[in-house]
């Protein structure tokens, strides 16, 4: 199968996720309609979906996957969803690097895509608390001639997460003592009221450390996270000052966000005007 094919599917499981998500559940005959394909590759893309743990496939359709607030996917669940739009919040994310900064970037897919833009980045100094981030880094400086500028690498240690984080007393008291100018948050979920969260009571404190840490805090978030609440919260919105997220936002999202957030960057669009500055 070509890239490009890869491309249009990945692009139609996004398309029929959201559906599936507004509507609360979705036919197979209304999907082949909307997307103009056949019923044999609406129900490959459903079963694909379905083993990714994101949808329920039910007699004739699909219907969305009830999760608990403490339900926490492993890297590998999370890493095939949305790729399009992490790529895009990880180009514009780079973007807002400095060469020299010292910056954290947290466990998470999108943080993982965030990590090979940044190979690049001239002196910077990365705190991570994600064994895959750091592989990242790792496997540039294997495979490539050592050169001037590279990135110094600090993997914080600690107890690992389905998420490939490590968090825990460890973790947490490795981060207390670093000062970051940037720091690049992957969350679970993201919303007014709960603010940031994850289904990880652990992982909750290691970001709390990771926030405190940071003179700076980037959220680098799909749409999808928008309106999703795990089990533990530990950051409000006004403890972020930028918002990276994909154009899959809808419209009245990014108007809520704008309210409460100084910069919101929707990826492959127009930055939206800033909310209230911070003092």
């Amino acid at each position: 199968m070509s890239e490009n094919q890869n491309l249009l599917a990945e692009q139609r499981r996004s398309l029929i996720l959201d559906e599936v998500r507004r509507r609360g559940g979705v036919r197979v005959n209304e999907l082949t309609r909307k997307l103009g394909v056949s019923d044999m590759t609406v129900r490959r893309d459903l079963d694909a979906l379905a083993r990714q743990g994101v949808l329920e496939k039910v007699h004739g359709g699909a219907v969305p996957l009830i999760e608990a607030s403490t339900h926490e996917p492993g890297f590998e669940a999370k890493s095939g969803l949305e790729l399009s739009a992490k790529d895009d919040i990880a180009q514009a994310a780079a973007e807002l690097v400095p060469p020299g900064a010292a910056i954290a970037l947290s466990g998470g897919t999108t943080t993982y895509a965030l990590a090979g833009r940044l190979l690049d980045v001239p002196d910077l100094t990365v705190v991570t608390n994600s064994v895959r981030v750091a592989d990242v880094f790792h496997a540039a400086q294997r495979t490539s001639e050592p050169r001037q500028g590279a990135a110094t690498v600090v993997l914080t240690g600690g107890v690992r997460t389905p998420s490939d984080s490590l968090v825990g007393p460890v973790a947490d008291q490795a981060i207390a003592m670093l000062h970051f100018d940037l720091l690049f948050l992957g969350v679970h979920g993201i919303s007014v009221e709960a603010g940031l969260s994850t289904p990880n009571l652990a992982e909750a404190e290691t970001n709390r450390r990771l926030v405190q840490s940071a003179r700076r805090v980037v959220v680098v978030a799909d749409h999808t996270k928008w309106g999703t609440v795990g089990l533990s919260s530990f950051a409000s919105l006004d403890q972020v000052d930028t918002l990276v997220t994909d154009s899959g936002l809808p419209a009245e999202a990014r108007d809520e966000i704008s309210e409460h957030l100084p910069r919101l960057v929707v990826a492959g669009r127009p930055e939206e005007p800033a909310g209230p500055s911070k003092a």
